[in-house]
This record gives structure tokens, sequence and C-alpha cells, in this order.
């Protein structure tokens, strides 16, 4: 139950940072070929920190 409720929690997240990430490049006119590699650190960051979370709920 956990590991369904925690991966639906997951999805919702990253997609809301990845909307408000795409109000931050249309806000701030960053240029279109910036804009993939801002996506992808912050979508790296967030998996490591959601798979942290994850296994610290796991684990402990």
């Amino acid at each position: 139950m956990l590991v369904v409720f925690f991966l639906l929690f997951s999805l919702v997240y990253l997609f809301v940072i990845n909307s408000m990430t795409n109000a931050l490049c249309v806000q701030k006119e960053i240029p279109a070929e910036r804009q993939p590699k801002i996506f992808r650190t912050i979508n790296i960051l967030l998996t490591i920190l959601l798979t942290s979370t994850f296994v610290e709920l796991w684990f402990v």
C-alpha cells in the first residue's frame, strides 16, 4: 500500500514541479536551447530526493 501511495504522490509531485519549471522558463524568457538542461537537472535532483525519501520510509 505504501508503494502505491508513494508512486502516485511522486508522479503528481514531478508533474507539479515540471509545470512550475515551465512557468519559470516562460516568465524569465529562458532560451529554448537551455530549457532541456534545466528540466533534466531538476528532474534528476527530484528523482534522487524521492528515491532517498522512499528508502527512508521503507527501511526505517
